[in-house]
């Protein structure tokens, strides 16, 4: 292949412009050009399909640093329709008349499903990014094990009939994608800060990170000490919360409480049910924490915190606190940094080897530790052609102790060992309280790539 493009989808993840350097740093090895298309495949759908080269001369361009958190050609939730025909061969003209050969698509599954109808007219593959780390396979045949349930309304009318007890580590297809090792290094600061309030004014803190329906960023919350996490994996069993809850409060004078977004009890999502979705078709979820605490502040009673003249009412005693899209920002911690450039540089490797509709994968062994490997991108869908997000297998939670299992811990060990670089400790000395800081207007780098654009005739 002599030029292909590259496109950022969904949502933002601190290692988008990694990726993208990894792929642009394999391209140049190549002797491909790299063309990135601007605003995923908003730009794409657009008859200017505004793009920017990203490796004039085989040399990548400046503004592109694996540093910097977001993405610097863009990104956004418009994805192309399978059943527009029109809209495809358009698209594919515009392509062909750009001389693009192939296309790497950096997203999750939203994206998949926008990249597999492009996949009939060019090459196409996908590099993994989500903070969620729900892209992937806990083993190869998991797929084939979900069934139709319209009662399941979190899923979509499907549920997860699952019979394994226990999956080996070393079978987890996709281990963990770029985006999750940041997004958890926030969470658990963000749980000792919080900590400290409730633990200083003897109240109980309840802390909503993102997920949806998977709770890998909740489980990985543990580094940050939480005394609960729940999931949305496992159905919240009220008399036991409760209990446990009460048990944290009388001990140490206050609790702290991880809630996934997307956790849910027998009559369903916990928060707040919306019939909102994003435009990829994702039900939004909102106010699983706000929920809980009222379910606290009921069960609990105001007399049970007057109790030695502790608060005057439990409302008074219960805070709820969102994480928020800080877990999608800033600069990514060297694990994201590092791994996703070698999976943008896998995605160039399989595209130049004209593997159609794959995926790059991080794949982990006890032997081997973390490889870069494929996958067909239809290997994710069930027998009706879904891709449902990975869960977090049971075997990785102790349900009884509102933590990670064992297994659990094991799980997490190989991605946060070394996670935290001794130059990410340097970036904050020397750059958060640099004087130049206070007499420095911000320098987005969209300026510098607003004169790089350039568009079809």
């Amino acid at each position: 292949m002599k030029r292909i493009a590259i496109l950022t989808a969904g949502g933002d993840t601190p290692a988008l412009n990694a990726t993208l350097f990894g792929a642009v740093q394999q391209a140049n090895e190549l002797g491909i050009e790299v063309y990135g298309l601007i605003k995923g495949f908003g730009g794409m759908v657009s008859p200017k399909l505004p793009h920017v080269r990203l490796n004039p001369l085989f040399s990548t361009i400046p503004e592109l640093d694996p540093c910097q958190g977001g993405t610097i050609i863009g990104a956004s939730r418009t994805y192309i329709d399978a059943n527009d025909k029109e809209q495809l061969e358009s698209v594919a003209a515009r392509m062909a008349k750009l001389k693009i050969e192939g296309l790497i698509c950096i997203g999750g599954d939203g994206t998949i499903n926008g990249m597999q109808p492009l996949s009939e007219y060019f090459p196409c593959v996908l590099a993994p990014k989500t903070i969620d780390n729900d892209l992937g396979l806990n083993y190869i045949d998991e797929p084939n094990e979900w069934v139709k349930d319209k009662n399941d309304s979190i899923h979509d009318g499907y549920r997860h009939a699952s019979t394994r007890d226990e999956v080996s580590l070393g079978e987890i297809v996709n281990y963990v994608t770029p985006g999750y090792a940041t997004a958890v290094f926030v969470v658990a600061q963000s749980i000792e800060r919080i900590r400290t309030t409730a633990e200083s004014h003897r109240r109980i803190a309840i802390i909503e990170v993102m997920g949806r329906d998977s709770g890998y960023i909740a489980l990985g919350a543990a580094y940050g000490q939480p005394d609960m996490i729940l999931i949305p994996e496992v159905e919240l069993d009220y008399p036991k919360l409760i209990s446990r809850v009460r048990e944290l409060y009388d001990m140490q004078k206050h609790a702290v409480i991880v809630i996934g977004e997307g956790v849910q009890d027998s009559e369903g999502q916990l928060g707040a049910k919306s019939k909102s979705v994003d435009p990829a078709g994702n039900v939004l979820f909102s106010g699983a924490a706000e929920r809980l605490g009222e379910i606290l502040i009921e069960e609990l009673g105001d007399d049970y915190f007057r109790t030695n003249q502790r608060h005057d009412d439990a409302k008074s005693a219960i805070f709820t606190r969102k994480v928020g899209h800080t877990q999608r920002g800033g600069r990514p911690i060297l694990f994201d940094r590092f791994y996703g450039a070698q999976l943008g540089g896998k995605a160039v490797e399989i595209l130049d080897r004209e593997q159609n509709n794959h995926l790059a994968t991080l794949n982990w062994t006890e032997d081997s530790g973390f490889t870069t490997g494929h996958l067909s991108a239809n290997k994710l869908r069930d027998q009706w052609g879904v891709i449902h997000a990975r869960e977090v297998h049971h075997s990785l939670y102790n349900e009884q102790r509102f933590q990670p299992s064992e297994l659990g811990r094991q799980y997490f060990a190989p991605i946060f060992r070394n996670a935290i670089g001794h130059e990410d400790m340097e970036a904050i000395k020397s750059n958060l309280f640099s004087p130049g800081n206070l007499v420095t207007r911000y320098q987005s780098f969209n300026v510098e790539m607003q004169k790089r654009i350039q568009y079809l005739d």
